[in-house]
């Protein structure tokens, strides 16, 4: 299992010893991508880059963007040109165009060049890649003890404008959990994030076997498990517990709304296109692995030496499909192949920099 760098640069262990690795001719994508290892290097970026880089590819862009902007309120960090990139691009590619031209003209001033344009890169973003909606699972008693994870859903779901919720694993829930996924269904919902909730039946039989009529507790119980129901599909159970809702707590319930089912993309070559002129395209995000991606750039080296790969419409690749690329490009490197990856933003080149990846492909960034 890939372990996430924390302070110094995390590579791929074939890397420490050589740009070449020996005897890789005969390696499948499989098996490039089962040689990911961790050693400990300096990148040159500095460890908190390199973490920041590490949050943004494990899908925390919240965090990442906290402590970047708590590195350029560091007086030891102000005059560091990559945070100052990192967050401008970051800010970009979450749409944020406010603090992107609050930071710009300090960037300018600061630096003496000019600043990169500013471009809505969420705005293109398309639904997650890897060949189906994004999905969450929560597990064991829903309750504030899960914050994080149900933070985490909210992040998934505005940055892939679908996500789905696996309730499966849950085994009871409590009013203060209830409630604060009820807050994060609602948020994203108010943001046009397409939400469902699948593997409720347990949770449902559990949580109505604890409500009673008449006793006006636990709301958010009740509200979640009338959101379960509708997500169900029962509409003669909700509109029941609606009825008794009412009674209860002397209050109009939720109307019906049913929620249509997330259905699964299974696009094989989502995340990656070829281009006119021959040049791969990478889109959206590249995450598990990646190898039905990075597989297209094995294709096309067996037809020519030098591939281009234009990474413009990229926004985010993980950690783990970041190790992969680093060993398919080691690979066709010593097949005499060479790679340009092309437009990449700030946040992706930092982690591709801690992963070793320019010492065996010519990485250029996204102005």
């Amino acid at each position: 299992m890939v372990t996430p760098p924390k302070r110094n640069r995390a590579v791929p262990a074939s890397a420490a010893a050589s740009s070449l690795p020996p005897d890789h001719d005969e390696l499948s994508l499989h098996e490039c991508a089962s040689l990911v290892e961790v050693q400990e290097v300096s990148t040159g970026i500095g460890s908190a880059c390199e973490e920041v880089a590490v949050l943004y590819a494990n899908g925390n862009v919240r965090e990442a963007e906290a402590l970047l902007e708590a590195l350029l309120a560091d007086a030891g960090h102000a005059d560091d040109e990559w945070p100052w990139t990192m967050l401008l691009d970051l800010y970009r590619l979450t749409g944020q165009r406010e603090r992107f031209e609050a930071k710009v003209i300090d960037y300018a001033t600061r630096f003496e060049r000019s600043p990169p344009p500013w471009q809505d890169l969420s705005a293109t973003a398309p639904r997650a890649r890897g060949g189906a909606t994004p999905s969450l699972k929560l597990a064991g008693l829903l309750s504030s003890a899960l914050a994080k994870q149900i933070e985490q859903i909210v992040v998934l779901g505005e940055r892939n404008r679908a996500v789905r919720i696996d309730m499966a694993s849950l085994r009871d829930a409590d009013d203060e959990g209830s409630a604060l996924l009820l807050d994060a269904v609602a948020r994203l919902r108010r943001a046009r994030v397409r939400v469902s909730l699948s593997g409720v039946d347990k949770l449902v039989t559990t949580l109505s076997a604890r409500i009673e009529v008449g006793v006006a507790e636990q709301r958010s119980l009740w509200l979640l498990l009338l959101e379960l129901l509708q997500n169900g599909g029962a509409q003669e159970r909700f509109d029941d517990l609606a009825l008794d809702y009412a009674i209860t707590f002397e209050e109009s319930p939720p109307s019906w709304n049913p929620v249509e089912p997330l259905t699964e993309d299974t696009a094989p070559d989502a995340g990656v296109a070829l281009r006119a002129g021959g040049h791969l395209a990478f889109d959206g995000e590249i995450a598990g692995g990646g190898s039905a991606v990075f597989g297209r750039i094995v294709e096309l080296a067996e037809e020519r030496s030098d591939i281009v790969v234009d990474c413009s419409r990229l926004r985010r690749m993980d950690f783990v499909s970041a190790g992969t690329l680093f060993n398919v490009l080691s690979t066709l490197r010593g097949k005499g192949r060479n790679v340009t990856l092309r437009g990449v933003n700030a946040m992706v080149l930092a982690l591709l920099h801690v992963m070793g990846v320019g010492q065996v492909a010519r990485i250029t960034p996204r102005p």
